[in-house]
């Protein structure tokens, strides 16, 4: 049986096709011509893993049977074989499962193998990735997080999504997306002028991507886009994604009140069948669990080992309508985040024996966000910056680094100003180290928390 040598980074590149598939052990009876078999469209991701199971998702081009084998070595040489799944149109051909009795602490190493519906003996190249398992006992742990990818117009140029690029280096066990992970409203041109003379060019694009998304495929295509970055697939092929969504994976701002009958961007005037269309796709196009008693659910926990539970939270799904928010009782039309996530995020966290509890909320809790940003009325988020019986508390300034006034708001990526946050817990004395980083890897803030230990 081939030995298969491959550093953890070079899954996104893979080796040889011949190669893989011998130490694969599958009945693959032929290759046939590359144009005449499947492929993998968008490479490959894993996600929500805790210490016994892990998700993990692909795209074929076509109808296909996609073979899955899973190991705890490179070699693939005690590789167990899962069943196969079938992709369909209905899905746009993608696949997820849940690999499970994985064991704890453990690099698990998964390979898909494509064979062609209609031409059952037409295999694809086959695909590889790795991602670590929870620790059941204390370990050092360091996750990322990051959130609003493609947003404001800026696509992927010449250089590519380089903050997913100065992440990968510090080949963390997860990364956290917080949202915001498609401009679904975002539409995007081939070129934008800059302040100061220069261009941006988005070398990359596609046609969905140069108008608001209305349609399931149009929303799919936003999720499609960002998998076309290459530092994107790479990041992807070795470390987790955990998943949230906020409001751009649909439009802005978005509630039940959204009012789209004066936005002549949209044909679809319901903010109902817009949503709907977009929660699809971000469940057919991520790693996200599948929860079985509500099925597009996105709030959740993820227990990650005896130092860190990390709770995640939806926002969107269950608010009421965007509106001044001054309301002094708790109705469904003052809640945020819906009567039954409130009642088990306080189950959760006071069930939870972690060191850590880690809120990852898509929206600030301290910072006034307004509904209607020109005329500064209505609260989008849950500050209302009110002193009376609605009052809500303030931010303590810490840290800050941003535009400045001459600057202005949205700034191409190229101006430096993006951002990526790491998580360290020592797993021998439990400290928390939290750092702010720049899409150039520059440390920019850090502070280290001591666990408090209860009497």
């Amino acid at each position: 049986m081939n030995k298969i040598s491959m550093t953890r980074r070079a899954f996104v590149t893979s080796a040889s096709a011949v190669g893989l598939v011998g130490a694969s052990g599958l009945a693959l009876p032929y290759y046939s011509r590359a144009n005449q078999r499947p492929a993998f469209t968008h490479g490959i991701q894993s996600g929500d893993v805790d210490a016994t199971s892990g998700m993990v998702w692909t795209r074929t081009d076509r109808p296909s049977r996609v073979m899955f084998e899973v190991s705890s070595t490179e070699s693939f040489t005690n590789a167990v074989r899962l069943a196969p799944l079938d992709t369909s149109p209905a899905s746009d051909y993608t696949v997820k499962r849940l690999l499970t009795d994985l064991a704890s602490d453990q690099d698990i190493f998964y390979r898909m193998v494509a064979a062609d519906l209609a031409d059952i003996n037409a295999v694809s190249e086959p695909v590889v990735g790795r991602f670590r398992t929870a620790p059941a006992s204390k370990r050092d742990i360091r996750f990322a997080w990051s959130g609003d990818t493609a947003g404001q117009g800026w696509g992927i140029d010449e250089t590519g999504m380089k903050t997913y690029a100065a992440i990968a280096k510090h080949t963390p066990d997860f990364f956290l997306h917080s949202g915001d992970t498609i401009y679904a409203d975002g539409a995007m041109k081939d070129e934008v002028d800059l302040p100061n003379g220069g261009k941006w060019k988005n070398k990359v694009l596609i046609d969905e991507k140069r108008k608001v998304a209305e349609t399931l495929d149009e929303y799919r295509a936003q999720w499609k886009y960002n998998m076309m970055d290459r530092h994107v697939l790479a990041l992807s092929a070795i470390c987790p994604t955990f998943y949230q969504w906020d409001d751009h994976e649909v439009l802005n701002n978005w509630s039940d009140s959204k009012d789209l009958s004066a936005d002549d961007r949209y044909t679809e005037k319901s903010i109902h069948v817009l949503a709907a269309r977009a929660a699809r796709a971000f469940h057919e196009m991520t790693t996200i669990r599948y929860e079985p008693s509500e099925p597009g659910r996105v709030y959740r926990k993820i227990a990650y080992g005896p130092l860190l539970d990390v709770f995640f939270l939806d926002m969107r799904s269950y608010r009421g309508p965007n509106g001044p928010d001054m309301q002094e009782t708790m109705t469904p039309q003052s809640r945020i985040l819906g009567e039954q996530q409130i009642k088990w995020l306080k189950r959760e966290l006071a069930n939870s024996n972690a060191t850590w509890k880690i809120i990852a909320a898509d929206m600030p809790l301290g910072l006034v966000v307004w509904n209607d940003g020109t005329k500064k009325v209505g609260a989008e988020a849950v500050s209302n910056g009110d002193n009376g019986p609605a009052m809500t508390f303030g931010p303590e300034l810490k840290f800050i680094k941003a535009p400045t006034a001459e600057q202005g708001q949205n700034l191409a990526p190229s101006a430096g100003l993006q951002f990526f946050g790491l998580v360290e817990i020592d797993g021998a004395t439990e400290q928390l180290t939290v750092r702010l980083m720049d899409r150039d890897d520059s440390e920019l803030y850090k502070v280290t928390l001591d666990p408090v230990r209860s009497a």
